[in-house]
């Protein structure tokens, strides 16, 4: 089973993806540098993408947050409009009734 290393602080982090982005070095040579895998400095890359929503068609975390709530709003929606429905069918018929 492979071993597991505590994850890197985020100020590492942040340095290494800052140091990456001014391009001095290539990056297989910077994160050999740092002491780390290319495949990890190109994640951290990736999903600061993503975070900023850069990356085409990704969403920034505030946008994927937004898009939840207003899933969950929409979803509330269509319970209530579903229910006013049946009222009203049901008051329709109570008053046809009479």
């Amino acid at each position: 089973m492979p071993r597991t290393r505590p994850p890197y602080p985020e100020e590492f982090r942040r340095e290494a993806i800052r140091l990456a982005a001014l391009g001095d070095k290539p990056q297989r040579k910077l994160a050999k540098d740092l002491g780390i895998s290319d495949v990890t400095l190109r994640n951290w890359l990736k999903e600061e993408k993503a975070a900023k929503g850069e990356r085409p068609g990704g969403l920034s975390e505030d946008e994927r947050e937004e898009l939840q709530r207003l899933r969950e709003e929409n979803a509330k929606l269509r319970m209530e409009r579903e229910i006013l429905s049946k009222a009203a069918i049901f008051f329709a018929k109570e008053t046809d009734g009479r």
